[in-house]
């Protein structure tokens, strides 16, 4: 009996406390608790920003900032302030005086060049006064100003050698205000050896037809290429003589690199002076009305063109261009106006000053205007205060 006492009491479900046996099966485990995870400590937070932050300022300790390009300055040149050009004129000017002659055999009134040495010939305002070389290469100097013995001279005689001196002291006789433009700039164009050069009159007439319009180098260029059509032989100056010229094609005489209109204003003024319409002789003793009659008939030689010929290649120093704007504001400044008023003011042409008041108030410094339009040039290189304040 016992033993199956004991085997009954083990067979007997378990009883969960607080529940009859009937709802032991209903029975389901606790659901279990949410892990919360714990939030780190304020410490440990702060602590890893510090060392976050001291590694980042390691680190950036460590590497160099991102390069710069620094700001470059402008040096500033220390050059002494540039002298004024010995022409005053455009490049054709320079050209007309200047020996870009390949083959030369004498002086032909080179600006840098070499020149014979001045001589102690007579010199007259109204007569050129240049050694002027023939087509052949003859030099033709003015020889033909001559006392008349019945009529002695009251004044002394003017050479080459004081014409400069002489034409300043008429200037400044004048208005004592041009003295400091004139102390200050040399007129080499009058000066003894200034008219000691030799100009051949078709290569200078030439040369300025070939620079027109064009630069400088360009214009340099063209009468180098123009000289290289010829052969040496036929050239004794160094400059094609203009018969040849005359008798050259159209065609050739453009593969110097003249336009049409060009090569022919070149080969009609080479006709001139082949027919004896122009010469050495009418050149050198003509006056200056005539000379400037026959040279502007030529087609290709306007007024400025033939006056800065008569001026910087016959020395006459009688000469006045209304029509250079160099020369307007210059007289414009010498009169005492504000050119960079009148020059923003605009008027066209005559913006500075009319071509009326150009001649009246040169009128009075004949018989040496070329020299007062040279110093026109260079007036505005001087205080204009201080020429009023004379």
């Amino acid at each position: 009996m016992s033993l199956r006492r004991s085997a009954r009491v083990q067979s007997k479900p378990e009883l969960v406390a607080g529940l009859p046996i009937g709802h032991a099966a209903e029975v389901v485990a606790p659901p279990s608790k949410k892990r919360v995870r714990k939030p780190k400590a304020t410490s440990d937070i702060t602590s890893d920003a510090i060392a976050q932050d001291s590694s980042t300022a390691v680190a950036g300790a460590s590497m160099p900032p991102p390069p710069t390009t620094p700001n470059k300055r402008r040096k500033v040149a220390t050059t002494p302030t540039k002298p004024p050009p010995i022409t005053p004129t455009p490049s054709a000017i320079g050209l007309m005086t200047s020996n870009s002659v390949l083959r030369p055999t004498y002086s032909t009134g080179d600006i840098d060049g070499a020149t014979p040495p001045p001589d102690d010939r007579p010199a007259q305002p109204h007569h050129t006064n240049a050694t002027l070389i023939t087509p052949g290469g003859t030099q033709v100097p003015y020889s033909n100003w001559e006392e008349s013995p019945s009529k002695p001279a009251t004044e002394p005689a003017i050479t080459a050698q004081c014409l400069l001196d002489e034409a300043c002291a008429h200037l400044l006789k004048l208005d004592a205000n041009l003295k400091p433009v004139i102390d200050k700039h040399r007129c080499r164009v009058f000066s003894p050896e200034g008219l000691a050069e030799q100009i051949d009159p078709f290569r200078s007439l030439a040369s300025g037809i070939m620079a027109q319009q064009v630069s400088g180098a360009a214009a340099k260029s063209i009468k180098n290429k123009f000289i290289s059509l010829f052969p040496p032989e036929s050239c004794p100056t160094g400059f094609p003589p203009p018969a040849i010229v005359a008798e050259t094609p159209i065609p050739r005489l453009r593969e110097a690199g003249l336009s049409q209109r060009k090569a022919e204003y070149i080969q009609g003024l080479a006709e001139r002076f082949t027919s004896g319409d122009l010469t050495v002789s009418m050149l050198m003793n003509g006056s200056d009305e005539e000379v400037m009659e026959k040279l502007v008939a030529v087609r290709g030689l306007g007024a400025w063109s033939v006056e800065m010929f008569m001026c910087f290649g016959l020395k006459r120093m009688d000469v006045f261009s209304t029509g250079d704007l160099g020369v307007q504001r210059g007289m414009a400044a010498y009169m005492g106006r504000d050119v960079s008023k009148l020059k923003a003011k605009g008027g066209g042409k005559w913006k500075y000053m009319s071509e009326k008041d150009m001649i009246e108030n040169a009128e009075r410094f004949r018989p040496y205007r070329s020299l007062f339009m040279w110093y026109m040039w260079r007036i505005e290189d001087v205080d204009v205060e201080v020429l009023g304040s004379l």
